[in-house]
């Protein structure tokens, strides 16, 4: 928001730092009082015309006809800047930045995501579509005309202690680190580690050789998209049917069928502590359970009737848009 504000600040007092040396001038050299100096340097700067209050000297005009020329110059800036807040829109872009920056100070348990490029805009939607808050950082100020209204933002160099601190990066949960740079990811996922000990840091990198360095700093989980991205395409070559499922899985594939994953504290309580075979998912909802993350055992993809679901467990299901509705109005806590 400071950044946004210093044309227009350094306009302003451009004009205030013009408007005392006409004040001086006419006071000095010409003997005026201080109303009739303030007429005098008032209708100079407007070039307005109108009478002087009296017959200038020799010296007065000398100092009058630079002082027009000098303010010439700063009068078309002054008109510029102002103009350029209220017909280009960035009297609406600091409202926004203020509001933005309201928002974040509130937020806790949020998501935040450095860089707004095409993994970091993907990302963005994916917490959206879920309801997950999140906040987005990155250093490019013209970023924020590409941000949606309804996306909290903030304009900083994630690198920094300060700006990670801004968008609460010590009241986070997650931090998802996408801009295209390995090095400065590298040291993103060092402070936000130092800042936050607790806190999920998923990485971009670009080249294997960074992988490591990312995990050693602190890194969660590393993405690499070239990579996947080349796995995907070969793939479809080799597995086309497992991948067509797997697009399905993701909702990618324009169908209505998505993933839910549910943990065991999401449940109500009549289905904790419940075998598959008792929660009965598919006969009550039309669900399938595709697997269950067991605090223990780790992930068990295509799990038995006899899986047991107990603390810090997650069940992770399949369903229409229609049949997980179901599930999450029969075994989700707080919803009707």
């Amino acid at each position: 928001m400071n950044k946004q504000l210093e044309s227009l600040i350094g306009a302003f007092l451009l004009f205030i730092i013009s408007l005392g040396i006409g004040l001086a001038g006419f006071s000095f050299i010409e003997d005026l009082e201080f109303v009739n100096a303030l007429y005098m340097t008032i209708i100079t700067v407007g070039t307005v015309g109108f009478t002087e209050v009296k017959e200038l000297s020799q010296a007065g005009r000398i100092f009058t006809s630079f002082y027009i020329l000098m303010n010439l110059g700063l009068f078309a800036y002054v008109v510029s800047v102002v103009s350029s807040y209220f017909f280009e829109g960035k009297l609406k872009s600091i409202f926004k930045s203020y509001k933005s920056s309201m928002e974040i100070s509130k937020l806790s348990g949020h998501v935040i995501v450095c860089g707004f490029g095409r993994n970091g805009r993907r990302a963005c939607e994916e917490l959206q579509k879920s309801g997950r808050e999140f906040v987005i950082i990155d250093n490019k100020a013209e970023i924020q005309e590409l941000i949606p209204e309804s996306m909290r933002w903030y304009i900083g160099d994630a690198t920094q202690d300060e700006n990670l601190k801004t968008v609460g990066i010590e009241r986070a949960s997650t931090i998802i680190i996408t801009t295209p740079s390995d090095a400065s990811n590298v040291f993103i996922t060092l402070t936000a580690r130092h800042l936050n000990e607790d806190i999920k840091i998923i990485v971009r990198a670009s080249n294997i050789e960074t992988e490591e360095k990312l995990y050693r700093a602190g890194a969660d989980k590393v993405i690499m998209p070239d990579m996947l991205g080349g796995m995907f395409m070969a793939q479809l070559v080799t597995k086309p049917i497992v991948i067509e499922f797997l697009d399905l899985l993701n909702g990618v594939s324009g169908t209505s069928y998505h993933l839910e994953e549910v943990g065991y504290e999401e449940l109500k309580s009549q289905y904790q502590d419940k075998t598959l075979r008792e929660l009965n998912i598919p006969a009550k909802t039309g669900a399938i359970v595709l697997g269950v993350k067991d605090n223990i055992k780790g992930l068990i993809p295509g799990p038995s009737a006899d899986t047991f679901i107990g603390i810090d467990d997650h069940l992770i299901v399949l369903g229409s848009d229609e049949t997980l509705k179901k599930f999450i109005k029969e075994y989700k806590r707080g919803l009707l």
